[in-house]
């Protein structure tokens, strides 16, 4: 029987003496365990022991302090990642996976998920569903959560020794996405619930993890997992407008949420998917007065809580069509997408386009800005301004939504009773910086019009030659 507890303590003694050598620490164990068993008792232990595995095969002390990210964004799903998932669809339907009956039947699962989707109707994950899911969605799941990911790491909010609890974990794609993002030497304990079949394509992708990266699957219900300790990170992937009760479920994980920690809630682009996200976000804040929205939908003015639709979302760049997607696509009897390979086909997705939302409960802020009353006009009051021109701050909250024409851009300050939207009929040096700014961008527009849009019912703040656009953050 392995002496853990002994192997333990010497680890502790040696950890701040030098580095550690399972070929060396046996000899200090009662019954001098195999090296091999040393090294296996490390790697399980490395959280609480606070070591990372090095190349040599020997632990250290993780490093102190925030991580350092070098993320420059998602050109494609690793072939690592690609190959592991493949050899499931390879164990399961055999090497002609996407052809005959097997291709067939994959292709109708992810037709009827469509259905569903936009349907708005729950759905049953038994195998070949989740397969399903998987195929169509790893890559992107997987490159969106990095994006929001790195709005933490840039702002030093993301340790080197991290507690990851992902509710509503699905195939794996935000999990494969936070072990990319993170550093080699960083320490991750990441626990996911998922009750579904999708729990197997996720043990599977998420298995051979680097050291130090340790991940437990619950196959419990959001509802029913009762976790324990405190997380630094709480995913919702693309779950909250699944769920019946998501305001309770989120309620119940901030028990569990450390004190500088962060929820991190994604969703799909659609109007639907995204706006429950607001409408959760909303009511999460009226019921909770220490949360705060860390990004992107600051409320800008003290006293601000918006009442629009909410709609608002993030455009990322395309990701290659992953493999086993073209292979699916091009063996595909009705409707063959002869451009899988450059895009969106039928069985393919390569747009990155998702909503979400990062919540604190220390008051920070991505964005820390108090705007002067006497000077900038609030949202909440447009109605008094309409045919007028006014100075106002707002936040950048789409990407282009105009497919020809005039660009527009819905702009937000956290105020607002009804949608606003900066749209640009006279470009200008004076102005570009509205086109230009990320998403999430604070903007000062001097000398903006504004109109009332009857067929949208929303207000159009008018940007030409006349307006001044200015970046603030």
């Amino acid at each position: 029987m392995t002496d853990t507890t002994g192997i333990l303590d010497a680890a502790k003694y040696l950890r701040s003496v030098r580095p550690i050598d399972p070929e060396e620490i046996y000899e200090y164990v009662e019954g001098q365990p195999h090296p091999a068993v040393v090294r296996q008792t490390l790697r399980e232990h490395a959280f609480e022991l606070g070591l990372t595995e090095r190349d040599d095969g020997s632990f250290v002390p993780a490093g102190e302090g925030p991580i350092q990210p070098t993320f420059r964004g998602v050109e494609r799903f690793p072939e690592a990642y690609a190959r592991r998932f493949e050899d499931l669809l390879v164990e399961r339907y055999g090497p002609g996976w996407p052809e005959g009956e097997s291709g067939d039947r994959l292709r109708e699962r992810i037709d009827d998920l469509k259905v569903a989707y936009f349907a708005d109707e729950s759905v049953t994950y038994d195998e070949e569903t989740a397969l399903a899911y998987a195929l169509y969605h790893l890559p992107d799941y997987y490159a969106a959560i990095q994006y929001v990911l790195d709005e933490l790491g840039r702002a030093g909010l993301l340790s080197r020794t991290l507690r990851v609890l992902d509710v509503g974990a699905g195939a794996g794609g935000p999990a494969l996405g936070v072990h990319e993002y993170l550093p080699d030497d960083s320490l991750v304990e990441y626990d996911a619930v998922e009750p579904s079949a999708a729990a197997d394509v996720f043990e599977a992708m998420l298995g051979p993890t680097r050291p130090g990266f340790a991940t437990t699957v619950h196959r419990e219900t959001a509802e029913a997992f009762d976790p324990e300790g405190e997380y630094d990170l709480v995913v919702f992937g693309n779950v909250l407008s699944e769920l019946d009760s998501p305001v309770a479920v989120v309620e119940r994980y901030l028990d569990s949420l450390s004190a500088e920690g962060t929820v991190l809630a994604l969703s799909p682009a659609e109007e639907r998917t995204a706006t429950r996200l607001r409408s959760t976000e909303r009511t999460l804040l009226d019921r909770n007065d220490d949360l705060t929205v860390y990004a992107p939908t600051v409320r800008l003015w003290p006293d601000g809580s918006p009442e629009d639709r909410g709609w608002t979302f993030t455009r990322k760049p395309d990701v290659e069509v992953a493999p086993f997607q073209r292979r699916l696509e091009a063996n595909a009897t009705e409707h063959p997408a002869e451009a899988a390979s450059d895009g969106d086909g039928r069985y393919t997705k390569s747009a990155v386009q998702f909503a979400y939302l990062l919540l604190r409960t220390d008051g920070r802020r991505a964005i820390e800005y108090d705007p002067d009353p006497d000077r900038l006009a609030k949202m909440a009051q447009t109605e008094r301004h309409v045919t007028e021109r006014i100075d106002i701050a707002a936040l950048k909250l789409s990407p282009n939504l105009a497919e020809d024409g005039h660009p527009l851009f819905k702009i937000s300050d956290g105020s607002e009773a009804v949608d606003h939207y900066a749209v640009v009929t006279d470009r200008s040096a004076l102005n570009e910086a509205l086109e230009s700014a990320p998403y999430g961008s604070l903007l000062r527009f001097e000398n903006v019009l504004v109109l009332w849009n009857d067929d949208e019912e929303a207000y159009n703040l008018v940007v030409d030659g006349e307006t001044v656009v200015d970046r603030l953050a």
